[in-house]
């Protein structure tokens, strides 16, 4: 009985059946009416929305100052400010102790400071919801 002809766990059945209800490819697109996919015809495919167009005319200018090139500009070079630099240099290599990111002031000590409040803080928080999270439930 296993193997006859027209038997269902005959192998080459098995093969003729896999490769005659194989789907061959489906292509889909929106339909405008009903707003849900519809079957499309394999022949012309262009997923909606991925359409290469090319612009008719060049977009508008974001800024309206032409712009210089290097050649142009000569060799001027223009500031907004002073160059404070120089002094920063200064301040920053004067050997007298004091690390260098507290060199500015009261600012850098105040962002120091609460910069390290916030760390032990921190930790110290960590620290106790760890302590919580051990102990059992009642």
């Amino acid at each position: 009985m296993f193997g006859q002809q027209g038997d269902i766990r005959d192998p080459t059945l098995f093969v003729t059946v896999v490769f005659v209800l194989q789907p061959s490819k489906m292509y889909y697109k929106l339909n405008g009416v009903t707003q849900r996919l519809a079957g499309s015809a394999p022949s012309a495919y262009s997923p909606q929305g991925l359409r290469v167009t090319v612009p008719t005319e060049a977009p508008p200018m974001i800024f309206a100052t032409p712009t210089k090139y290097v050649s142009e500009a000569g060799n001027t070079v223009e500031y907004l400010g002073n160059n404070k630099v120089p002094d920063l240099q200064k301040l920053f290599q004067k050997s007298d102790g004091i690390p260098v990111h507290l060199k500015r002031g009261l600012m850098d000590k105040m962002l120091y400071r609460t910069t390290m409040g916030l760390t032990i803080g921190g930790t110290l928080y960590c620290l106790m919801a760890l302590y919580i999270a051990a102990q059992p439930r009642k």
